[in-house]
């Protein structure tokens, strides 16, 4: 009897340690799955920054009735593993940095490219985005009391009450990047500003920009409001599809009606590598604040290579997308 005892108790005790070692080995087999999907088929290197992730975001469509943007590259800007093949360094850095061929998504350079950090006035190229993929071009927007009270940057001349096209307040909101615009456009399409700031986040989620959080339709208010490298490229991406905002973004400067004395309105392209007549340039958005700094999303071509570059919070956000580009093209011929 204590015999029988003794040897249930010790197959007992091989059936604990047999299934003890079965989920040892599962447990293992699913750790090298998920070091496969993070680590994807390559290393980056380079660039003096870290690793970015791999694993493409999607590219869900967007909501009935709107345009979806042009489906991304397949290496999503830098979110799966490349060589980065141009070697640029500088003595003060950005915060953050990005340079990608923009009809691959191959990643030429980075520089801590994840970091999720205030953008200012880069916002506007989300709210320019879901702009035209909700109105027709030949609308009309009404100027509020919000409007012409916005803080910061303005058109300035916008006309309280009355009605202004929207193709004015595009250009208002892309070259001068008129807080004022930002908010009668958000006003126009959702009529409040919170739910327009919804409609922000929802789009980002469907655009696959996973580090990105908006917080008003201008990028005037800090607090909340961010992004990275990555989901930049990524948005400039969707932008640049659009025939009306490619248009505007690459214009240096603009004579558009306007419903005060003259029946006109001067606007000028603030975007530092538009100023200074970068060679091949096609926009695409500068800002600033005291939190942000200095940043720039931009975009330039040669031939039929068009190449993105993000620079976040720099000394010269134009100098060094100046340099960063010249280098990815040379790298490129």
């Amino acid at each position: 009897m204590g015999a029988t005892r003794q040897g249930r108790r010790r197959r007992g005790r091989i059936r604990i340690g047999t299934l003890l070692g079965a989920l040892v080995l599962v447990a293992a087999l699913a750790a090298a799955a998920l070091t496969a999907v993070v680590l994807g088929d390559g290393g980056g290197g380079g660039g003096g920054g870290p690793t970015p992730f791999a694993g493409a975001p999607t590219n869900r469509t967007a909501k009935a009735g709107t345009a979806s943007a042009s489906a991304p590259p397949p290496h999503i800007y830098g979110r799966a593993p490349a060589s980065k093949t141009v070697q640029v360094h500088f003595a003060k850095p950005p915060a953050s940095g990005l340079l990608v061929d923009e009809r691959t998504g191959k990643v030429l350079w980075s520089w801590y490219p994840e970091r999720a950090l205030p953008i200012a006035s880069i916002t506007k190229m989300m709210t320019a985005l879901l702009t035209v993929e909700r109105e027709p071009a030949d609308a009309h927007v009404p100027i509020t009391r919000a409007a012409v009270m916005a803080d910061g940057s303005k058109v300035g001349v916008l006309p309280r009450g009355k009605l202004v096209t929207l193709e004015t307040l595009l250009y208002g909101l892309l070259l001068p990047s008129g807080n004022d615009a930002a908010t009668a456009l958000a006003q126009k399409v959702s009529h409040t500003l919170p739910r327009f700031v919804a409609l922000m986040n929802e789009r980002a989620r469907q655009l696959g920009l996973t580090c990105t959080r908006f917080a008003s339709p201008s990028g005037i208010v800090d607090r909340g409001n961010r992004s990275c490298a990555p989901d930049l490229a990524l948005l400039a991406h969707a932008l640049l599809a659009q025939p009306r905002l490619a248009k505007i973004v690459r214009t240096r400067s603009a004579v558009l009606p306007l419903p005060v004395k003259g029946g006109k309105v001067w606007l000028y392209n603030n975007n530092g590598l538009m100023r200074v007549r970068y060679p091949g340039v096609d926009g695409v958005k500068n800002g600033y604040t005291i939190a942000a700094g200095r940043c720039l999303v931009a975009a330039a071509h040669r031939g039929s290579t068009r190449l993105l570059v993000v620079i976040l919070n720099s000394v010269d956000p134009t100098a060094q997308a100046k340099r960063l580009l010249d280098a990815g093209f040379a790298q490129t011929r």
